[in-house]
């Protein structure tokens, strides 16, 4: 499972990607970062780190950074999803289950940047009489 970002063809790696993601009956943290595209998960990471960073030196910007996680999913997300949605218009009739696999490869960086949002609400919670 090799990560892209723009494809010649988009469409066979998305086929590669779920043939071999079908195969696997279980999923690491690690095979799940791939799958969610390296480049924006890295990105997500950074946050999460700037997060714990902000939680001990400016306690005020844990919340902005946690939203500023999220918001970064939900880009790396769209363009996910249009990426995918490229790959069906370029071949005509897919399956629905190809497109389901699509969605959910789309999801993974969303589910991750909202554990960050989650986090640093729980943060904030947690600092809020310091603040």
């Amino acid at each position: 499972m090799k990560p892209f970002l723009f494809a010649i063809n988009p469409l066979q790696p998305i086929q590669d990607d779920f043939l071999v993601a079908a195969e696997k009956s279980h999923f690491s943290i690690s095979n799940l970062f791939i799958e969610g595209g390296l480049p924006g998960m890295i990105v997500i990471t950074l946050f999460l780190i700037a997060l714990f960073i902000a939680a001990w030196k400016a306690p005020r910007w844990v919340k902005e950074i946690g939203i500023g996680a999220m918001v970064f999913a939900l880009f790396w997300n769209m363009l996910g999803l249009y990426q995918a949605m490229g790959a069906v218009m370029m071949a005509g009739d897919i399956s629905p289950a190809l497109i389901a696999g699509g969605i959910r490869v789309a999801m993974i960086s969303l589910l991750y940047g909202l554990i960050v949002f989650f986090i640093s609400l729980i943060i904030r919670i947690a600092q809020k009489p310091r603040i």
